[in-house]
């Protein structure tokens, strides 16, 4: 089995993983009610997605 020789510094391991970094959470305002929501998700605030209301609105 292949064992390495050397310890692999922080410097090479960190220089390895710099693209495994998380993508920013993109976010737009709801055509209805102007509040900000993820894409091609039901709105949190007025409950609205495709033009019909799918779950219930929060309470103010």
């Amino acid at each position: 089995m292949a064992v390495p020789k050397r310890r692999t510094s922080k410097r090479k391991k960190r220089a390895r993983n710099t693209h495994k970094k998380a993508k920013p959470v993109a976010i737009q305002s709801c055509p209805r009610c102007q509040s900000m929501k993820r894409p091609h998700h039901v709105c949190e605030e007025c409950g609205y997605y495709d033009g019909e209301q799918r779950v219930a609105a929060r309470e103010a």
